[in-house]
């Protein structure tokens, strides 16, 4: 560490007055500086060059007395004088000092203070060129610290400056130099006036980026994209500099741009949804549909990068800089090669290259298709989709149902090729015929059946059972088991038949009507019970229904589902299929016969009793005659009662 002698003006002005003559004629003595290092330990002593002899005349008393040979304005005047080769400092603020010494560990810096700054040398390692004599700039941390030193910072100052120079750059968008220290996570780390900026990896360049390495130790142009002056960011571009030129060429170029030129490119890039062509300094694109005429499930079919092509344009927007390309349209139309004797009612073959639920597109050449709807697949009528047919990639033959060449069109069918069911079926499926069929369908009203490919019957939900009411043909059947059925009905026009499944039996109606007789008395098990009353299953899989006020059990409960018993026929109809029963008639007529049977048996108990008093009337004394006679009375009065119930 330097270590300084500071004389005060003040001082040097008392010595100049006492012995001006005598140190004018005596030789200045240097100062001794020591120095202390790791490489000299021991403090080297200057020897001092030896003092001329004192002259004779020498007042050394007047060493002791303060004396003043200068008067107050020449005093004020030197002070001044020294005053103005102090600099004024002041803490927290930069300034500019001069390099006065170098070596490994330390940089010396002159800041025209009354003592030199002393800056570590790591600070300008930036900076391998630094000599003395260079102007550096300066960040004043302390005037003064605890052992007289100003505590200074070089790398401060840079950040300072720096930040001030950075947003300078940034709103004058200005193009600055970078130099690549490192990589690092999604980018690259750069040093910009000292200060490490991010720079990502999208802002590179204009293409896309893998190797972000041999970028580093790299010195590249600039533009500050964006700053963060909360958590001190930046962000740096080099991709904007690539883009202004890009610019200002696509200007230049898409001014001269007509519709329908023909221009030469490179691929440059290929998506799912087309291929970007370099046209020279403005990309253009070619939709995957503007490659071929014919279809493709990916531009890599057609082209492959860095390939030679020549476009058309097809249009452009100069506002949004925008270019579509063509390539299939430097080439005739395949519809305009078409065969002219093709026609209506042909058949043709070609490749299924689209599939939807409603139908099916068919390639008969490249660039030529036509569309099979679903319901020319097949003469069935029940909902299907295009899939139950096809898939992409099949043949498939078809015949031309139509043709329009001006819109480019066409209609194709793939039932045509095979006969019409419905041409003769009176024929194969007349009234009354018996067939088996599958379930296909169902709604609220019926099933829909289908007996073969293309021939399609409802059985209505009324022709399903003679004997058991349906609610919904579900609880009847399920689709895609077989059924048999009988044909009722045959529509040929509409392409109809009506079928009947009950029909395969005889109507057991006539049966029951001579079975379920009315006041017949039938054993029933209890299927459900609802608001208005409950359904009952009857012998011969008959159903009949019950009302509420006839549901009453003989210990006064009411009938619930499972309960078997008895029950009376009260109603039958053989047209509504219909047999209502009741349980309550079925004891209440027995406990009618048992109460007549038992005031019979009272009426000639009362009689016999009475018989027998007056067979012994005249053998009873007089107070008997009162007893008997009350007796008697009584016994008439049961009998009058009983008579009465």
């Amino acid at each position: 560490m330097y270590k300084y002698r500071v004389v005060t003006l003040k001082h040097k002005f008392d010595l100049m007055s006492e012995n001006e003559k005598n140190i004018q004629e005596t030789p200045e003595v240097e100062d001794v500086k020591q120095e202390t290092t790791a490489e000299n330990p021991t403090p080297e002593v200057v020897e001092a060059p030896k003092a001329a002899p004192a002259s004779e005349d020498f007042d050394w008393d007047s060493l002791s007395k303060k004396q003043d040979n200068y008067s107050d304005a020449e005093r004020s005047k030197l002070e001044a004088l020294y005053e103005k080769t102090m600099s004024s400092i002041v803490e927290h603020e930069v300034i500019e000092g001069s390099v006065v010494a170098v070596n490994s560990r330390e940089v010396v810096v002159n800041i025209g203070y009354k003592s030199d700054g002393v800056i570590p040398a790591n600070e300008f390692r930036y900076n391998p060129n630094l000599k003395v004599g260079d102007k550096v700039e300066i960040y004043v941390d302390n005037q003064e610290d605890a052992s007289g030193q100003m505590i200074l910072s070089h790398k401060k100052a840079r950040i300072l400056k720096s930040w001030d120079r950075i947003n300078e750059a940034y709103e004058k968008d200005e193009i600055i130099n970078g130099y690549v220290k490192s990589r690092t996570k999604g980018g690259l780390i750069v040093d910009v006036f000292g200060i490490e900026a991010f720079l990502p990896g999208s802002q590179i360049d204009v293409k896309p980026i893998r190797d972000y390495d041999v970028f580093v130790d790299k010195t590249m142009e600039f533009k500050v994209v964006k700053i963060n002056h909360e958590y001190k960011n930046v962000v740096v571009s080099h991709k904007a500099l690539i883009e202004d030129e890009l610019e200002a060429q696509k200007v230049e170029i898409i001014a001269k741009l007509e519709k329908g030129q023909v221009l030469e490119g490179t691929v440059k890039n290929i998506t799912s949804y087309g291929v970007f062509i370099d046209l020279g300094g403005v990309d253009g694109l070619i939709h995957i549909t503007d490659l071929s005429w014919g279809r493709i499930n990916h531009p890599e079919e057609v082209v492959e990068l860095d390939q030679k092509l020549k476009v058309v344009i097809l249009d452009f927007d100069e506002n949004k800089k925008r270019i579509a390309l063509g390539l299939k349209q430097l080439t005739s139309h395949p519809w305009d090669a078409l065969d002219q004797e093709l026609k209506v009612g042909d058949t043709v073959k070609g490749k299924v290259v689209v599939i939807a639920d409603y139908g099916a597109f068919i390639e008969i050449s490249p660039g030529v298709e036509g569309l099979i709807h679903v319901s020319e697949m097949s003469w069935s009528q029940h909902l299907r989709t295009a899939q139950d047919f096809l898939k992409v990639g099949d043949e498939v033959e078809a015949v031309i149902l139509t043709l329009d060449r001006d819109e480019r069109k066409m209609s194709l069918g793939m039932k045509q090729l095979i006969p019409d069911p419905w041409k003769d079926i009176r024929d194969r499926y007349p009234a009354g015929s018996k067939h088996t069929a599958v379930v296909r369908n169902f709604t609220n009203f019926g099933i829909f059946v289908e007996i073969e490919e293309g021939v399609d019957g409802l059985i209505h939900i009324s022709d399903l059972s003679w004997s058991k009411k349906i609610k919904h043909p579900a609880e009847f059947t399920k689709i895609g088991e077989e059924i048999e059925v009988v044909v009722l009905d045959v529509d040929e026009e509409n392409r109809r038949l009506s079928l009947g499944h009950k029909q395969l039996e005889e109507n057991p109606w006539d049966v029951f009507e001579t079975v379920f007789t009315l006041d017949s008395v039938h054993e029933g098990t209890v299927i459900n019970v609802m608001d208005k009353g409950a359904l009952i299953a009857l012998p011969y899989g008959v159903e009949g229904f019950v009302p509420n006020r006839h549901m009453k059990k003989e210990d006064g409960s009411n009938l619930k589902a499972e309960d078997k018993m008895d029950f009376k026929v009260i109603e039958f109809s053989k047209e509504n299929k219909k047999i209502v029963l009741s349980h309550v008639e079925t004891y209440q007529e027995a406990v009618e016969v048992k109460k007549e049977a038992k005031a019979e048996t009272a009426t000639k108990t009362a009689k016999r009793a009475v018989k027998k008093l007056n067979d012994n009337l005249e053998k009873t004394t007089l107070g008997d005659l009162d007893v008997l006679a009350n007796l008697k009375s009584d016994l008439e009065k049961k009998e009058k009662e009983e008579k009465k119930k």
